[in-house]
């Protein structure tokens, strides 16, 4: 595993409020990742745009990583990684945006599984309630 601190950045502020509410728990990159993302791995989950500033979301730890032809994306990983979406030719379409070029329905993909590390104090998503 490469050693260091590592971010799971998203681009687009749409997806921050997924995230922060715990739809949104897995993410879809192209090619093989890996390298760079390995079970048990804890990373920051950000929002923003390349070379430029960033927002923290949360620390997460990767669940699982997968790495499988596009078509190969269950309904599950689709919506795990875009609950808006419930469909692979969604998630196609939206990566050929993303990546600006037509991708195949063999490319192979990454699929990221990931969940929030709450932290103790912190309030919001996955909390445990205080006994009374």
């Amino acid at each position: 595993m490469a050693t260091g601190l590592f971010a799971l950045n998203f681009y687009s502020p749409l997806f921050a409020d997924q995230l922060r509410r715990g739809r949104k728990t897995a993410a879809i990159r192209l090619g093989d990742k890996s390298a760079k993302y390995e079970r048990s791995q804890i990373v920051w989950v950000t929002i923003g745009s390349r070379h430029s500033r960033r927002e923290k979301i949360f620390s997460a730890v990767i669940d699982e990583v997968e790495v499988k032809p596009l078509s190969d994306l269950s309904p599950r990983d689709v919506e795990r990684d875009n609950p808006e979406f419930r469909r692979v030719e969604e998630t196609r379409t939206f990566l050929e945006r993303i990546y600006d070029r037509p991708i195949e329905a063999d490319s192979q993909v990454t699929v990221i599984h990931f969940s929030q590390i709450v932290e103790p104090g912190m309030s919001g998503f996955g909390t445990v309630p205080s006994p009374n």
